[in-house]
């Protein structure tokens, strides 16, 4: 399988040569990015095209005036742009990757020679599970759009709803972006993040920073609304730089608590961690999966 590092960077942070993916389950939480996404582009006098799907033209742009931003401006002058994939994407009656390509990259050129400061673009990509002819190249087309911003005046977000695409194929369309947009952080106050995300196709709960006796509490709470997930949940470890012993207890119990059937799986764990646990016998709890991180040389 194809692997790469992963990188995450919130919404207000997409700036020029991004390729994102974002991965949702929660329509407000899609509708706060892209708000955010669409309104900052304005602000810099960028250039705007939306392509929408299950949500209508008309509820896109409401988004943005319950926001505070007033679209109508930009929709005259045509510096803001929403129309459905209908019309875009499937403008030929089917999907032509490269020719969705060759029209990207039309749109930036023309864009900038405007004079616009830059163009983005987003689109809703639901309406690739429909009987649609040349839908089975959207991977072909999502790698090689990624020559479209790299480099250039321009950015994407191309958006994926989890609840309709199964882990196999977000995690296939995932890997063609080089990087996501991240989610809402559940706690943030300098000294931990918790994040909800996505890894190989499913919803995993991220810890940034370190876990001790002030943010504890925190890390309880994002595992109660991780149970809200479906199937088991996963945490990454990867950027954790600390968990002391109530950290750990407090994983431990949350596996404890899980209904039969179900795991929590802690991921990419310090290997001296690994052997804490094993040393004070939490590893013997059924329900916890651990895994080691890969020692780096």
């Amino acid at each position: 399988m194809l692997t790469r590092e992963r990188t995450e960077r919130p919404v207000r942070d997409v700036d020029h040569g991004d390729h994102l993916c974002l991965a949702f389950t929660d329509d407000d939480e899609r509708r706060r990015v892209v708000t955010a996404y669409v309104s900052t582009g304005l602000e810099r006098g960028e250039r705007i095209m939306y392509f929408a799907d299950r949500s209508a033209p008309a509820d896109v742009v409401g988004w943005l005036s319950a926001s505070g931003t007033d679209p109508g401006p930009a929709l005259e002058k045509g510096q803001l742009v929403v129309t459905t994939a209908d019309e875009s994407y499937l403008a030929a009656g089917s999907f032509d990757a490269d020719g969705m390509v060759t029209a990207l990259r039309h749109e930036v050129r023309d864009s900038l020679a405007a004079g616009y400061t830059g163009f983005r673009v987003s689109g809703e990509m639901s309406w690739a599970l429909r009987a649609v002819p040349g839908a089975d190249r959207l991977g072909t087309y999502e790698t090689e759009v990624n020559t479209v911003f790299a480099g250039q005046r321009a950015s994407a977000i191309c958006q994926y709803d989890a609840r309709l695409f199964t882990a196999e194929q977000l995690d296939a369309f995932d890997l063609c972006h080089p990087g996501a947009v991240e989610a809402q952080p559940l706690h943030d106050d300098g000294a931990l993040r918790l994040i909800p995300s996505f890894s190989e196709g499913r919803r995993t709960l991220r810890v940034v920073g370190s876990v001790d006796h002030r943010t504890t509490q925190a890390l309880a709470a994002a595992l109660r609304t991780a149970l809200a997930w479906p199937g088991d949940i996963r945490v990454d470890m990867t950027d954790l730089e600390f968990i002391d012993l109530a950290g750990v207890r407090v994983l431990v119990r949350c596996a404890e608590g899980l209904e039969p059937g179900r795991r929590l799986h802690v991921r990419e764990l310090a290997p001296l961690l690994c052997q804490v646990i094993g040393m004070v016998g939490f590893d013997e709890t059924e329900a916890l999966v651990v895994t080691a991180r890969k020692a780096t040389v």
